[in-house]
Formats: structure tokens, C-alpha cells, sequence
């Protein structure tokens, strides 16, 4: 939330610097996301007055003719959409010749023939806001033309306060002035209340029953949709330009300027947190406002910006009364059906006006709707339409239930002040519920805090916080007020002591560790998966985080499972499920890289296959494993990535295995000839091998890619330890043959069968093929290590040999004899 620090300044007169302020909010549990130093305008900048309007024949300019005080009468030509038809007496910001602004100097120039004399601004072009769609424009007599505009529009700093989901009562800045009185101890001035109501208004109000239950569960308490809701009318308005201060804090506050009437609503809702609705009476038939839910699913309704929408039954909407047949809004409940929406439908309650019914530029009586709405139904149906105000994000958080009256009279006060006639009275309709007492004793507080403070200071931080304080002694029996909608239970008072008393008094003490037997070997998952995570960065591989989401398109590119766990209210188009493999991310992490000679990353992260949800680790390498430097690099091929996961296994004590994959059994994400199955710790986990070169086009990578995608946690071995033997190793070399379709793995993993506890290693040093081992065949060398606790003599580790080249015929194959 962005707040002027001018603005907090004078609700809270004795407020520190800025730069001492930070460190209290960050105290307070409400820490400054950033300060924004905003300069005032350019002394060159002047507020003038319009004289004259005419549109240029045979031009999209119009000629402007200025009141510019002491430098007299000027003419300028301006583009701007909102310069035509400007009434007389209207003020804009004009750059006046000579003035430096944004890095040029400006000057009188021609245009169509009209020595323009400087520039009219928009608040983009004068750095005071975000909206360039016009000219900044201000009411007549805003100030004697020729004023400079740093005059009424000084510098200030803006602060952008972080606000958590369960303080809605400082998204204003009423409430953040609040928060920092009670904390320093300071008199905290309250906004003008406005004129209150003095008998009934003139607009019915009807709203709906209580009946809306919107959890299965029977215990769930049904839902209002609307408590309270009151209605003013103020008559005689001119719409236009709002007052320069109100701007000035509207803009400051990230909110761009649009009109007189608008302009006050939003105003209201950043001083007060109330969000408010106005509508152009002619469109309010029969003085009349129907809050209803009940219209047929799949009902369009129409909003203020264009946009249509499907509203269904749960979904609350403000129409007017006037209904066929029906003279009362009353009757209008007792008719047979919903009223249908169409040309009825004011807007979607708590969210947004509706196309009909909103203010415009000829609109003088308006309507105001100041609500009480239900956070948890406002919540649901913005989610679902994908309508995020800045209203709902007040009203869903929770907004005090009994502020509907005071906001109403202070918006009718501003609307006053600029020369509406308010008529007096007010319909006020809805009883809202409001926090109940708390009952606590400053022993729990403390015992729970931690710290010791007295039950005397814990009634001052409370009183001083709106609350109303009674019980004796230790007792405490809490009142909280109207817009504490978050304080239900004493734990919430502990934590408001703990916040104005200062988190920084909590005394540092060592925790009590007490280790239940069922936590016992708790942390192992956690530090297996840590220890993988640093071998694999050690290896020189980067860890990526992407998003679990995925879509249909995607998996089709991939080649896997589709998402069966859709979301109901996506991000975007391509996150509308829930991811079936890690590899996918991978690949699209590297596709964004794709400009990159070389990747070397890995995630960790869940998949949610049909299968049920599981923990994987994924691996992708492109490009040379190391780059090349004077001397020849290392290569990025498959001998590569297997050896660097070999390295992964080795540097965490693991034995890994790949075995060869054919066929139906090669992963669809795979090169049908380079893919194997990893076999770690004798487990199998997952596969590894080269990415299919059909997904690697679809994805728009060039170059082998090459995948490794495994289970987690990874199979784990029970350990001992052995007193490595001193005695020399013995050497024999064995030619295996075989046909070419047998892998080295199965040679190896025969050989390491048959062994025996004598023989250490296994290791191909060569392969060969032609015509002297016949066609279709290739004979593999290895070297067979043997060692034992002594020398190792011919007689000892012939019958081993002997053994293996038996177990090596049984097979089918055959021994290379020279």
C-alpha cells in the first residue's frame, strides 16, 4: 500500500523523519517494501487559466488561449484528447519557455501556424504520475494563474508499506495513522466527519435474506452476502477535474485521477479503508436499489470497462428496483423467479460498477452505496471471474462493519464542499455483526509472550488501540473495536501487547529440546535431499525452481502424461494443471537459455502423474560439460553426462548401474537408441539417456540434450566399515564374446555374480568386431581385479577365473582366445 508521508503527517502531527519512521513500521510488523522520493515540479511549471478552446481546421490540435497572470494572455496548441471543448475557466499545468523538463529545454514553437507558447503537461510528462491519456486538469480558481505548481504540489516521500492479509484495518491511511499514534504514543487527529444524516433517505434499499451456504458442511454458518448498506444522494454537481490536493494525494497514492466523482470515492477508501460505489441517479429507477443473489447460472452481466461476465447464484449484484409488474422492491422478492439482469444489473457488489448505472461526464445526481459486503463470498466470486479491485482487496480482508455511515458522510461532505446540494437524510438498512468481548488475564499473556509486562501497560496498549478495557486486578475483559475484525481470541491481544510493547524486549533463552521417540531419524529425508542438493551443485550443476503448473499443449510437446489435477482458476493459459514429470521443466528452463552454448541445471520438486504424487530430481546437461579453454575442453556427450552422474553416486557412497533400454521399455521423453534404466543401490529409480530429438525441435533446442530423471529419496545401503587390505592386487585380462546386442551391463553384472568376495573391479578396456569373432558379434575386454587379505597366488584365483569363463559359456557366449 503506498501512502504520502505529508499525508500521515497530518493525522499525526508529531510523526518522525521518514528515515526514522522505517524502522518503528518494520516493528509494528508492517516493514516498507521501499520509499519513494518524489520531486516537485520544475519551478517553470505554472498553473494557468483556460481562456478559449477552438478546435484547428484540418488538424487533430486544438488552440488554447491562457491566462498566464503576469505574463498575460498566451496561446499554445495542444493534441490532447481531453484539450477539446475544455470549459472556460479550467486550469492545466503549463510548461513555460525555458524550463528544462525530463531532459529538454522548452521553448515557443510553431505548430500549424500557432506560435505555442511552451507546453501543456499531462502527470506522466511532469513525473507526478503514471497517466499520460490526457492533460492534467484542476478546477477554476484553483489558484491565481501564473501560480507555480510546486506551490500546491510540493515534494514529498512516499511510503509503500507492506501490508499481511490480516491487517485490513491499515489499507488506509486513517488506519496506518492509527496503528503509529498508539505505538509513539501520540494524538492522532481524526478527518472530518462530514454532515451526518438527519432522517430518511430518498432511495429504497432491499437486501437479500439470509440463506447462503457455501460449504457443504451443515455447521457452516450461512451467509448474509450484505449487513449493512447505506444510501446518499447529492444533487446539482458539476462534474470535472477534481480539487489539485485531492489529486495530488489520489495520484501520490498510485491511483490515477479521472474525474470530480470518482475521484472523491477513491479518495474516501484510501482515508478511511472504505470502499464506496456511486451511480448516476437516472439510472436508478423508481429510487430504488435491489440487493439480490439468485440469477440463472450462466446470466452475462456487463461491467463499467466492457468486460462481460457469467454470474451464477452465489454471486451478490447490485440492481435497481424497477421491475415489470412490480412497484415495490419488496414485491420484487414475493414475484414468482429472479429478476433477470439485463439492463437492471448496477454492478457486481463489492467488485465493480456495472456498464449501466456509472458516473460520466454529464452526471450531476448521484446515488452513493457505502456496504458492508461478505468477505468470504466477495472472495470467491472475484476469484472466479478473475476481477481483482482494489475494492475487493479492502472487502475480502475485512472492512470494519460499522464504517459504512461515517464513510458515507464524509464522501457526501466532499461532494459537498465541491457544489453538490446533499440532501439530508440517509437509508440505512442491514444489522452487521460486530467483534465480540475477549476474555484473557495478563498471566497468559505473559506466559505465552515470554516476557514480563505488566497488566497496567497491557490495558494502555489496548486502550490505546481503540479497544474498551475492563476487569480488575490481573483480569481482562476486551472489547476490541469495529474495524479490529482480526482480534477473536486472546492469543490476538498477546500479539498487539507483543507489537506496541516491542518485539525487540523478548528475552533471548535456549529452547527445551525434548526428543519424543516418534521424531526420532525425522530429519533424515531432509538432510538426504540437502546432501544431494550440494553434491549436485559441487558438480558443477545450477539448481533451477520452476513452477508445478503445466498445460495440455505442453505435455503433448513433451511427451507425457497430460495433468489430470486441473485448477479451476489458472494464472494463465499455459498453468492449468498440475505437472505428470519434472523433465518438462527442465527443458523449458533450458529453452529459455537457449542462446547459451552450454546448461548444466538440476530441480527438485513433486510431480502429480495419475499414479499418485511423488518426489523427483531431474538433471539435463547441453552443450560440453566443461568449456573449452587453450586446452581441449571436456565434451558434452553421453559418456559425459554418464560420468558425471557416476560421480554423483560415487561422491555419496552409492553404487549406480546403467542398464540398457529397448523397445516399449525406452521412456517416451528418450532417444529410442541412447536410453538406460538407473539402478542405484541395486534399486531401479529412473532413467537416463538423450533427449528425443522430436521433443528437442518442438521445444527449439539445437544440439544433444541429454536427461537423467529419478525418484526421491534415493534408495540408501546399510554401512560398515572394512579395514582396507594391504595386499597387492591380482590382474587377469578376459575377452567376452557376445552379440552386439548384449550390453557391457550384462557382461559386467554377470562377471560381478560369479566373482566371488575375491574379485574388486570390473573394468572394459577395449572392443572389437570382424570377421575373425564372426558376423553379428563383438568381443568386450575387461580387466578383472582381484584382492584378498594376502598375496593372492595362481591357485587362488584360477578357479575364480575358471568359474566366470563357465558362467560366461553357460550363457551362450563365448572366450576370445587370442
Amino acid at each position: 500500500m503506498k501512502i504520502p508521508y505529508s499525508w500521515l503527517k497530518e493525522l499525526v502531527p508529531g510523526l518522525p523523519v521518514v528515515s526514522e519512521l522505517e524502522p518503528i513500521l518494520a516493528g509494528l510488523g508492517l516493514p516498507l517494501e521501499g520509499v519513494e522520493e518524489v520531486a516537485a515540479p520544475p519551478a517553470g511549471v505554472l498553473l494557468v487559466a483556460v481562456k478559449a478552446a477552438e478546435a484547428m481546421p484540418g488538424t487533430q490540435l486544438t488552440k488554447l488561449t491562457l491566462d498566464v497572470g503576469e505574463h498575460g494572455e498566451k496561446v499554445i496548441a495542444s493534441g490532447a484528447g481531453n484539450a477539446v471543448g475544455l470549459p472556460a475557466g479550467t486550469m492545466l499545468a503549463l510548461v513555460s519557455p525555458g524550463t528544462e523538463l525530463g531532459g529538454l529545454t522548452y521553448g515557443v514553437r510553431a505548430l500549424q501556424g500557432v506560435e505555442s507558447w511552451g507546453m501543456a503537461a499531462s502527470a506522466k510528462e511532469l513525473g507526478l504520475g503514471e497517466s499520460s491519456a490526457g492533460l492534467m486538469l484542476f478546477p477554476a480558481g484553483t489558484a491565481q494563474p501564473g501560480t507555480p505548481l510546486r506551490e500546491l504540489w510540493a515534494a514529498d516521500h512516499v511510503l509503500d508499506v507492506e501490508v499481511t492479509p490480516n491487517r485490513a484495518d491499515v489499507l488506509s491511511a486513517l488506519g496506518l495513522a492509527r496503528d503509529l499514534a498508539a505505538f509513539l504514543k501520540l494524538d492522532l487527529v481524526q478527518p472530518p466527519m462530514g454532515p451526518q444524516a438527519v432522517g430518511e433517505g430518498e432511495i429504497r434499499v432491499s437486501l437479500p435474506e439470509k440463506g447462503i451456504r457455501i460449504e457443504r458442511d451443515p455447521t457452516q454458518k450461512l451467509r448474509f452476502g450484505c449487513d449493512r448498506f447505506v444510501a446518499r444522494t447529492v444533487s446539482g454537481l458539476r462534474n470535472g477535474p477534481a480539487p489539485l490536493w485531492m489529486q495530488r494525494r489520489v495520484t501520490l497514492a498510485g491511483m490515477r485521477s479521472i474525474d470530480l466523482i470518482v475521484d472523491t470515492s477513491n479518495y474516501v477508501m484510501l482515508e478511511l479503508g472504505q470502499p464506496t460505489a456511486l451511480y448516476d441517479r437516472r439510472d436508478v429507477r423508481g429510487d430504488q436499489i435491489l440487493v439480490a443473489f439468485g440469477l440463472r447460472q450462466g446470466e452475462v452481466v456487463r461491467d463499467l470497462m466492457g468486460g462481460e461476465h457469467e454470474v451464477g447464484p452465489e454471486d451478490l449484484l447490485i440492481l435497481d428496483g424497477a421491475q415489470p409488474g412490480v412497484s415495490t422492491v419488496a414485491e420484487a422478492f414475493e414475484t414468482a423467479g429472479r429478476p433477470k439482469p439485463g439492463d437492471t444489473v448496477l454492478g457486481i457488489a463489492g467488485i465493480m460498477g456495472g456498464d449501466r448505472g456509472h458516473v460520466r461526464a454529464d452526471t450531476t445526481d448521484v446515488v452513493i452505496e457505502v456496504a458492508h459486503f461478505d468477505p468470504v463470498l466477495l472472495r470467491r466470486t472475484s476469484t472466479r471471474l478473475g476481477l481483482k479491485t482494489d475494492a475487493v482487496y479492502r472487502y475480502e480482508r475485512g472492512v470494519d462493519p460499522l464504517l459504512p455511515e461515517r464513510a458515507a458522510a464524509r464522501l457526501v461532505g466532499l461532494l459537498g464542499d465541491a457544489g453538490g446540494q446533499v440532501h439530508p437524510g440517509a437509508t440505512v438498512v442491514g444489522d452487521p455483526e460486530i467483534p465480540g468481548r475477549i476474555e484473557a488475564t495478563g498471566e497468559q499473556i505473559r506466559a505465552l509472550l515470554g516476557m514480563p509486562v505488566d497488566t497496567a501497560e497491557m490495558r494502555g496498549i489496548l486502550t490505546r488501540l481503540g479497544c474498551v478495557v475492563e476487569g480488575e486486578g490481573d483480569t481482562l475483559s476486551v472489547l476490541p473495536p469495529s474495524w479490529r475484525v482480526d482480534m477473536a481470541i486472546w492469543q490476538d491481544l498477546a500479539e498487539e501487547v507483543a507489537r506496541l510493547h516491542g518485539f525487540v524486549h523478548l528475552p533471548e533463552t535456549l529452547p527445551t529440546l525434548r526428543v519424543h521417540e516418534s521424531n526420532l531419524g525425522a530429519e533424515k529425508p531432509g538432510v538426504a535431499r540437502a546432501t544431494l542438493r550440494r553434491t549436485l551443485a559441487g558438480l558443477g550443476a545450477q539448481e533451477v525452481v520452476t513452477y508445478t503448473f503445466t498445460s495440455d499443449e505442453e505435455a503433448g510437446k513433451a511427451r507425457t502424461e497430460r495433468p489430470g489435477v486441473r485448477l479451476r482458476n489458472p494464472l494463465t493459459a499455459d498453468r492449468t494443471g498440475l505437472r505428470t514429470a519434472l523433465y518438462p521443466s527442465l527443458v523449458k528452463a533450458a529453452q529459455a537459455h537457449a542462446k547459451g552454448d552450454r546448461a548444466l541445471i538440476f530441480e527438485m520438486g513433486r510431480i502429480f502423474p495419475a499414479s499418485g504424487e511423488t518426489e523427483r530430481v531431474g538433471l539435463l546437461m547441453r552443450g560440453p560439460l566443461a568449456p573449452r579453454t587453450d586446452q581441449a575442453g571436456v565434451a558434452g556427450d553421453f559418456r559425459a553426462f554418464k560420468g558425471l552422474v557416476e560421480s554423483l553416486a560415487g561422491t555419496l557412497g552409492a553404487s549406480f548401474e546403467l542398464r540398457q533400454l529397448r523397445g516399449d521399455a525406452v521412456p517416451a521423453a528418450l532417444h529410442p537408441g541412447i536410453a538406460g534404466e538407473v539402478v542405484w543401490n541395486g534399486q531401479s529409480v529412473g532413467w537416463l539417456g538423450a533427449l528425443h530429438p522430436e521433443i528437442a525441435q518442438a521445444f527449439g533446442l539445437k544440439g544433444d540434450t541429454f536427461l537423467m530423471e529419478a525418484a526421491l529419496p534415493l534408495p540408501g545401503r546399510e554401512w560398515a566399515f572394512r579395514d582396507p587390505s594391504r595386499a597387492p592386487a591380482a590382474w587377469r585380462d578376459l575377452a567376452v564374446i557376445t552379440p552386439t546386442g548384449v550390453s557391457y551391463g550384462e557382461i559386467a553384472a554377470l562377471l560381478r555374480e560369479h566373482g566371488g568376495t575375491l574379485l574388486e573391479s570390473v573394468e572394459p578396456f577395449d572392443v572389437f568386431t570382424g570377421e575373425q569373432i564372426g558376423a553379428g558379434n563383438r568381443s568386450v575386454a575387461v580387466r578383472l581385479v582381484f584382492r584378498g587379505d594376502k598375496t593372492l597366488t595362481d591357485a587362488e584365483v584360477d578357479p575364480v577365473m575358471d568359474a566366470l569363463m563357465g558362467a560366461v559359456r553357460a550363457q551362450g557366449w563365448s572366450i576370445r582366445e587370442k
